[in-house]
């Protein structure tokens, strides 16, 4: 049986993370919302459960609360296998070696573990997921930070990817980003 939104939650605060500050606002917010993204953008009940702990092992752009791998297994058990696999995936991934894979796409993509160095292999699901939960998790906190050229070609590029709702959500939310200021000499 899938575990219910308010189980996932209150897990995530009995772990000490829902105070923790994260683009502006706490670091459970931030995941909810992500959470939330990714059920507006269609995804699926596992995929949704991995963007809610998307970060949960920290990434390389953030390091405020990491649960200790340790304790990988205790979350698969909550989550599922693929949730948290996708979610380790988005923790671990060397994002220079993901966005490499965005302009060189294969029946199978290949990104470096951040930490090990080590080749990770993804199936087409796989990988899509990945860039699934990694472009959500951008959309959801670049108007807070206002950092509208971090990564940009490369959040695009997985905006057009993914196609649909997903390009549709990367429109509405950059819509949003002050015009630019165009200096003339």
């Amino acid at each position: 049986m899938q575990p219910s939104f308010k189980e996932l939650t209150t897990y995530f605060i009995g772990l000490g993370a829902a105070e923790i500050g994260h683009s502006h606002k706490t670091y459970l917010a931030h995941a909810i919302g992500v959470y939330n993204d990714m059920k507006a953008m269609g995804g699926t009940d596992e995929l949704c459960r991995a963007a809610l702990f998307h970060s949960i092992y920290g990434t390389q752009g953030f390091q405020g609360f990491i649960l200790p791998i340790e304790r990988q297994a205790e979350l698969r058990e909550l989550i599922g296998d693929h949730a948290e696999k996708i979610a380790y995936l988005n923790c671990f991934m060397d994002r220079e070696s993901f966005d490499a894979t965005l302009t060189q796409l294969t029946e199978f993509d290949t990104i470096i573990h951040r930490e090990t160095r080590e080749a990770l292999v993804l199936s087409k699901t796989d990988y899509a997921d990945l860039v699934c939960i990694h472009l959500c998790d951008w959309l959801e906190q670049v108007r807070r930070d206002q950092r509208w050229d971090h990564r940009r070609d490369a959040y695009r590029k997985m905006a057009e990817y993914l196609g649909g709702s997903a390009l549709a959500s990367y429109d509405r939310v950059f819509a949003f980003e002050p015009m630019r200021q165009i200096v003339t000499e």
